[in-house]
């Protein structure tokens, strides 16, 4: 056989046919048999029958017992064989239903019936003619894509807490703000000049090596406030996964008011999410009853987590239903105003149709607000979630102070 014996063969197919009629001989050539034959062929092509005969028998064969067999196998199919013939056979007595046969009566055709030396594509019929429009399969919604728009009030505690998951990673990337403090860095613009003297003593008081510092950069701190309340009892649970998911990624501070004001960053900061639930709503002693927002807080400024209210992104969810005066909530707010970065108010009612805050306490509050939100669904919160990391994206940006006007409504 010359140099080019297998060339334009299908290898594979070539092995896995050969060790075939093995094993109908009796070789018990298994599949990484077959394997080692085909890496043998592609890396010592054969140039001769004595090549093609020891590639096979060292790579198909591991029992002396089996080399009778496998040599009348050999001389069966490769004895006097004419030319290689690039179709594919069935072996005999063996129905091939998805190969072209080679006739056994043809000059084509070696001892032994011949081999599939190639893979042909089986035979597909035509397409027959179909009056049918082209349909596609449809596209069915994901689980929170069907709790996207659907009001707290139709959801139990399982779809709530899907919901809260995806609340946690909806602020998984929290941005973060540049201090005034600054670190020793090779990418810093400033010279650090205290490790650049020390470091000079070295060198006879020669600064020879600058090192430089840049500023350390922050999560900005949030404060959530969130009514829990009996006119916000529908959405209580799920205002707690979003403080929970404040709590946990961006290290916030929160509370629950109604008539008094709980902390709950450490309850809300469980790894089980039900656990934190369950243990905010046993701290929390006046849920579902009265609202008292301005003393509330008033309270949180007078205490010693008024501090971290100072250049804080602050987060009221409440519906504005306030049992105190709106003077007292107007007060309160311009001094939360005067200590905050940003004041953002979500307001389940602000997703309504033709909205306009007319109730006495959140008429009085939307002057010190930087943003009114909706957070009556869970795309809502999303939302929200988002335009609260552009609002600590911004560093610098003075947001303009909304005026009780209908175009206020995000």
């Amino acid at each position: 056989m010359s140099s080019a014996m297998l060339r334009g063969v299908d290898r594979a197919a070539f092995a896995v046919a050969f060790a075939d009629r093995l094993r109908h001989a009796g070789v018990p050539a298994g599949l990484t048999n077959v394997d080692d034959f085909v890496r043998a062929l592609a890396a010592s092509p054969p140039v001769s029958m004595s090549t093609l005969y020891w590639t096979a028998r060292i790579s198909l064969v591991r029992r002396r017992a089996h080399l009778a067999a496998f040599d009348r196998v050999f001389a069966a199919v490769f004895a006097d064989a004419p030319p290689l013939p690039l179709t594919r056979s069935a072996a005999p007595g063996r129905r091939d239903e998805v190969h072209v046969p080679v006739p056994a009566d043809t000059d084509d055709a070696g001892p032994g019936g011949g081999l599939p030396w190639a893979t042909l594509p089986p035979a597909v019929a035509e397409a027959r003619e179909s009056d049918a429009a082209l349909r596609l399969p449809e596209r069915r919604p994901g689980a929170l894509a069907v709790l996207a728009d659907r009001p707290f009030e139709e959801l139990d505690a399982a779809q709530v807490a899907l919901l809260g998951d995806a609340l946690r990673a909806a602020v998984a990337g929290w941005p973060t703000r540049r201090t005034r403090r600054q670190a020793v860095g090779p990418a810093g613009r400033r010279v650090a000049l205290r490790p650049t003297i020390a470091r000079a003593r070295r060198t006879a008081w020669e600064p020879v090596e600058v090192v430089r510092e840049r500023p350390v950069r922050r999560p900005r701190r949030v404060v959530l406030l969130c009514d829990v309340s009996e006119s916000m009892r529908a959405q209580a649970t799920a205002y707690l996964h979003l403080m929970r998911a404040f709590a946990v990624i961006a290290d916030a501070e929160v509370f629950a008011f109604a008539t008094t004001l709980t902390r709950l960053t450490v309850a809300l900061r469980h790894t089980s999410a039900a656990a934190a639930v369950a243990h905010a709503n046993a701290a929390v002693t006046d849920r579902f009853g009265g609202t008292r927002i301005a003393t509330n807080l008033r309270a949180l400024l007078a205490s010693h987590h008024g501090n971290a209210v100072r250049g804080a992104v602050v987060v009221i969810g409440s519906d504005g239903w306030d049992s105190d005066p709106p003077g007292e909530l107007a007060t309160t707010m311009a001094r939360l105003r005067r200590r905050a970065y940003r004041i953002v108010w979500l307001n389940p009612r602000a997703g309504a149709p033709g909205f306009v805050p007319r109730v006495a306490g959140m008429a009085a509050a939307l002057p010190y607000c930087d943003r009114l939100l909706p957070a009556g669904t869970f795309r809502d919160l999303a939302d929200a979630a988002r335009q609260l990391q552009s609002v600590t994206c911004t560093d610098g940006l003075k947001w303009p102070t909304l005026t009780p006007a209908p175009r206020i409504i995000a």
